[in-house]
């Protein structure tokens, strides 16, 4: 079930941002029994690098990204760890 919101998560940043560095992590097992846990959305890092980021304040950029994955956020996404990359 995570490798599919691994593959969706990645899709739909790619449409939306087109970043040029982007890797999706799924650590769900690290928060096995986390009250977030329970309801059997998921725990997630991503790792991205997008020049669609430049110049634009951090809370801008994240906004961007949850812009991005939209529902998933509410639905399958329980936590979004986000390391920005140059």
């Amino acid at each position: 079930m995570n490798e599919q919101r691994v593959e969706r998560i990645r899709a739909l940043l790619e449409a939306a941002l087109a970043p040029e560095r982007l890797e999706v992590i799924d650590e769900s097992h690290l928060h096995v029994g986390h009250a977030g846990a329970r309801d059997g959305r998921g725990h997630f890092r991503i790792r991205i690098g997008c020049s669609r980021f430049s110049g634009k304040p951090r809370l801008v950029r994240h906004r961007m990204v949850y812009a991005a994955l939209g529902d998933m956020m509410e639905t399958d996404i329980h936590a979004l760890a986000i390391e920005e990359e140059s």
